[in-house]
Parts: structure tokens; C-alpha cells; sequence
């Protein structure tokens, strides 16, 4: 107190005069950024005085300032005092209370983000590294299969995933493995590798949305891609063989099918083939026995009316039918008494019946009309068989 110069001037009662604070205080300033004397040892100018007002307004709009922030289309922003939660604001320019009484920050909610199971991308895509602690699984018929895939996801809650999500890679991660080991131990090795690998990957994807909401991570599944699904590298010779037989036995299933469709129909069609031509078989024998039945009862009706001349008739009949078919010539020598063996030019008859316009394939019966002919025929019979002695004598 004794040091200050305007202690004396001061009435001990009343307050302190502002304006004298304000000076003592520029002053003070004056003292750290001016200079105490000048260079040729005179007196000290007197130092310029720095307007404190205005400095502090300007520190105070600058502090303002630095609440202004902007949310990009497709992000949230997460306003925090004091570490408390307090507001989450849309796309857009926004302000809030300057720093340390709030803090903002900005989440992308549509960006989407990939995650991999079971191998790891090189940077620059110059190959991949794999992770059989991730990728090995053991199936439902006990069989380990050396499976990879991939997860994209994106936001769909940022108080979620901000406060319940500490370290959400991990997590997707995590129950990426879980879900789809879950889905490949309840399946055969044979589905997981070829026909069922799209079927995995949907129910992968059900199911570590399931996980995700029950733990309210705030994570939505976006895709779930197999990239790779074999056996392991120790059994894949063997496996190959054990496909190469799979494809061998369904090569010969499939020509079995081809033969099978090839001789069957044939089968079918020679055996439908026969059915019809049994049915016109047995059409043709009914009708045959209805037309004979039908001509007995005729022949019976005129029998009955005239029974010697209907024998006859059909004794008649049935000589004309047998003689027809056979090649024979029949002499009638019946009330001549002679039993002289004829010899007839039998093998010409037989050439002229040929070489006959009529075409006939049968010979006639040759029966001589009259008793002079027949006379004469003994005659001429005779008369060469007494020419063929002499010559034998």
C-alpha cells in the first residue's frame, strides 16, 4: 500500500476509481511490451497506451466464433457440454457454445465401412494375407473348411455408436465370427462350399443384425460377401480327388439318364406298337369267326333245303380248293379196265402252264372229255411203250 503512489490522494472511505485501475493496469502493459528509457540515457518518453476494451472484444468474437460449425449431407452432429450430451443437430451450418463449455462432434452416417473375416487386404491390392485363426470352421457333418468373407456396414443410430459402441470395428467384427461360425456348424461341408454359399451369407447377415440391435450398437448390416470357401491347404489334394469322383459319378448318372431316355421311349412305342397290332389281330379273328359263323349258318339253311346237292356242292368245293395249290395232273381211268400206265409230256403241260399269258403258278387238272380221245391217248401209250422193248431187246 505504502508503494503506491496514489495511496495518499485516495479517500480511505470511498471506492476505487475505475478509470484509475483501468490506467494502472494499461500501464502495467506498457511496462511488458514498451521500453523503459531511451538509448542516449535522457528521460523516458512516455509509453503509448494499449485500449484494453477493444482487445478483449476482439478475443471475445473470436472465441464466439469458434463456435460456428458445419454438418455435411449425410452426417449428424453430436453436441456435448461438459462431456454430457446434449443435442444432435442435422446437416447444415450450426453453432454452439464455443470450446470448453461445448464440443461438437461430426459422424458420417452413410459412409460405408469394410471389414474383413478370416484374411486382410495388402495396401495398393498387391495380394492378401490370411487369417486361419478367423477362417477355419468346423461343420455340421465334422468337417473344417477354410472360409473368408467380407462386411460392409454403415450408421443408422450415432448416439448408439457414439456411447454404447466403444470400439465398433471389434465389435462387427467379433459377431461377424460368431454369426457365421453359428450358421456353418449347423450346415454340411458340401453346402457350405458350393451350393449353399449364397444362403450363408444371407443368414450371416440376419443374424449379426439381430446380435447388433440386441446390443443396440447402433450398426447397420449393409452386405456380407463369401470371397473364399475351401478345405484346408494339408487335405486339398485329397478333396480334389474326392470332387473329381463326385463329378465322375454324376457324369455316369447323367449318361444312364441319356440311355434310360433313349430306350425307353423306343420300348414304349414298340410295346404300344404291339398292343395295336394284337387289337387289329384280334378284330380281324373275331370278324373272321362272325363271317364264317355267319356262312355256316347259310350253308346249314340251304343244307337243310337240299341236303344231297349242298353235299356235293361243297365236296366240290373243297377239291377245286385243294387241287388248286398243287402241281399234279390227275387222269380219270375209272370203267376202262386197263391199268396201262400213261405216259403223258408231263414236264411239257407243266412249261405250257407256265409260259401261259395267265400267269397261273398251278396246273390244271387234265381230264379227257371223251371216250375216243381217251382211246386214242391208250393207243399212242401203247404203241411207245412196244417201240421202247424193242430198242431195250
Amino acid at each position: 500500500m505504502a508503494n503506491d503512489p496514489g495511496w495518499g490522494n485516495r479517500n480511505n472511505d470511498g471506492p476505487p476509481d475505475l478509470d484509475e485501475v483501468f490506467r494502472q493496469f494499461s500501464r502495467k502493459l506498457n511496462g511488458l511490451f514498451g521500453k523503459s528509457g531511451n538509448d542516449g540515457g535522457g528521460p523516458a518518453p512516455e509509453s503509448r497506451a494499449i485500449p484494453v476494451l477493444p482487445v478483449l472484444g476482439l478475443i471475445a468474437v473470436i472465441w464466439f466464433a469458434t463456435g460456428f460449425y458445419i454438418v455435411d449431407q449425410g452426417s449428424r452432429g453430436v453436441v456435448l457440454r461438459f462431456g454430457k450430451h446434449v443435442e444432435t443437430t442435422m446437416p447444415g451450418p450450426r453453432w454452439h457454445l464455443p470450446y470448453p463449455v461445448e464440443s461438437v462432434t461430426v459422424v458420417n452416417m452413410e459412409q460405408v465401412r469394410t471389414i474383413e473375416v478370416g484374411y486382410r487386404s495388402a495396401e495398393g491390392g498387391a495380394g492378401r494375407g490370411r487369417e486361419l485363426r478367423e477362417s477355419l470352421m468346423l461343420t455340421d457333418d465334422e468337417n473344417i473348411i477354410d472360409l473368408q468373407f467380407a462386411v460392409q456396414y454403415n450408421l443408422k443410430n450415432v448416439e448408439e455408436a457414439l456411447f454404447n459402441n466403444r470400439f465398433a470395428e471389434e465389435s462387427v467384427r467379433g459377431i461377424a465370427e460368431t454369426a457365421i461360425r453359428e450358421i456353418v456348424g449347423k450346415s454340411k461341408m458340401d453346402f457350405a462350399l458350393y451350393e449353399g454359399r449364397e444362403e450363408i451369407a444371407v443368414l450371416a447377415k440376419q443374424l449379426m443384425q439381430e446380435i447388433l440391435d440386441r446390443y443396440s450398437t447402433g450398426v447397420n448390416v449393409v452386405n456380407v460377401t463369401m470371397q473364399n470357401a475351401q478345405p484346408p491347404e494339408q487335405v486339398q489334394a485329397a478333396f480334389d480327388d474326392a470332387v473329381k469322383a463326385g463329378q465322375d459319378l454324376e457324369r455316369q448318372k447323367n449318361e444312364g439318364y441319356a440311355y434310360a431316355n433313349d430306350v425307353i421311349p423306343r420300348a414304349r412305342g414298340t410295346a404300344s406298337r404291339l398292343l395295336e397290332e394284337a387289337a387289329g389281330y384280334k378284330l380281324r379273328v373275331e370278324n373272321e369267326a362272325k363271317g364264317n359263323a355267319s356262312r355256316f349258318e347259310q350253308v346249314l339253311a340251304q343244307y337243310q333245303r337240299a341236303p344231297e346237292v349242298t353235299r356235293q356242292r361243297l365236296y366240290l368245293d373243297a377239291q377245286e380248293q385243294i387241287m388248286s395249290s398243287v402241281s399234279k395232273v390227275v387222269v380219270d381211268q375209272k370203267g376202262n379196265g386197263n391199268n396201262s400206265l400213261l405216259y403223258l409230256p408231263l414236264d411239257k403241260l407243266l412249261s405250257a402252264s407256265g409260259a401261259s399269258p395267265a400267269g397261273s403258278a398251278t396246273v390244271q387238272p387234265v381230264v379227257p372229255s371223251t371216250t375216243p380221245e381217251l382211246e386214242a391217248n391208250i393207243q399212242r401209250s401203247r404203241d411207245s411203250f412196244r417201240s421202247r422193248d424193242r430198242e431195250s431187246r
